[in-house]
């Protein structure tokens, strides 16, 4: 179009070739309407990914509705000799499955050893119920996972003790949600003068940490924590309940989690420290406090399959001040 432009403008095939960059011979062959043969749309090269199309497509069925991501399916065919990187599997499986966006979480950094964000996530209600007790160190990003049939508050006492015997330490504060087993009552003696529940309050005495409350409905003030749980459902726990024909039990899910945690979640590349946690966590060691001696307060522990549920003691012992309070009464 621009030689016809200019050859309607009255320049010169010379001209025109020099101004438009082109030989004297293309500028004729464009004017007597010819063109260069023109190539139509290639006919699709076959990928590495081609002969585990077919797998993904049928693993992607029998999933249903849970959602496996690139990550996972990654492993799985790698597993079958897939050799191809992981961008033409996104792609495909954008295809086949478009996805919307998901709002992303509102994350913040902390320095090493301040925070540890906690949290319960469901992943199945009902009769058989399953939930699990995640921790995440806020620089680091290095997490401990253990699941449960309940949100007790024994429960979460016993699994963020067990958190920080896995950490080996100890941070300056927690980053919790407000239920009852955390906080009884928001403002309950000045604004942010909180009434905790006791048995935490107790155990955060003992360990020295500061308890730190995300507002009402703000869940998002969590973001690591929270962006964890889709990373654990996703990559931990819909692989493996698609992979069993039966329910997966707590006891299942809790030797199967530590494995995850070593070999992958904890040595991934986080996508945004573009570090691995477990790296990162070396450094986040050195300002955890030290652990004190293991809490002996209110619960005592009883083992079940997988976890250890605290079962109250305060009516098998007394402090020894109490009893000698009583000889004190008993002598008068």
């Amino acid at each position: 179009m621009e030689i016809d432009v200019l050859y309607r403008q009255g320049r010169g095939i010379r001209e025109i070739a020099r101004e438009v960059g082109v030989a004297r011979n293309t500028v004729r062959a464009a004017l007597r309407g010819e063109r260069n043969e023109e190539y139509g749309s290639r006919s699709p090269r076959p990928t590495k990914l081609e002969p585990y199309k077919d797998y993904l497509r049928d693993r992607l069925q029998r999933a249903g509705p849970v959602v496996l991501s690139a990550t996972v399916l990654l492993r799985e065919i790698r597993a079958h000799g897939y050799e191809g990187g992981i961008t033409q599997l996104k792609e495909f499986l954008t295809s086949i499955r478009p996805r919307a966006p998901v709002e992303p979480a509102i994350r913040f950094e902390t320095e090493p050893g301040k925070q540890l964000q906690i949290d319960f996530v469901d992943f199945r209600r009902g009769s058989s119920p399953l939930r699990a007790f995640t921790a995440e160190l806020g620089y680091s990003r290095y997490a401990y996972v253990e699941f449960t049939d309940n949100e007790r508050t024994e429960t979460l006492v016993a699994c963020l003790e067990r958190a920080l015997e896995f950490f080996n330490g100890v941070p300056l504060q927690i980053l919790c949600d407000n239920p009852k087993t955390i906080v009884i009552e928001r403002n309950a003696y000045a604004e942010g003068k909180h009434r905790y529940n006791r048995h935490l309050l107790e155990l955060a005495k003992h360990y020295g940490l500061a308890i730190r409350l995300c507002a009402p409905y703000r869940a998002q003030t969590k973001g690591k924590v929270e962006r964890f749980h889709r990373y654990l459902r996703e990559s931990f726990f819909a692989p493996l309940q698609t992979a069993h024909s039966e329910l997966v039990d707590v006891a299942t899910a809790n030797r199967e989690v530590r494995i995850w945690l070593d070999e992958t979640a904890n040595c991934r590349v986080h996508a945004t420290l573009k570090e691995r946690p477990r790296d990162r966590f070396a450094d986040e060691q050195k300002a955890l406090r030290a652990l004190p001696l293991p809490y002996a307060g209110r619960f005592a522990t009883r083992g079940t399959a997988g976890i250890g549920v605290p079962l109250p003691v305060e009516s098998l012992q007394h402090p020894l001040a109490m009893y000698e309070h009583f000889a004190q009464e008993i002598a008068l």
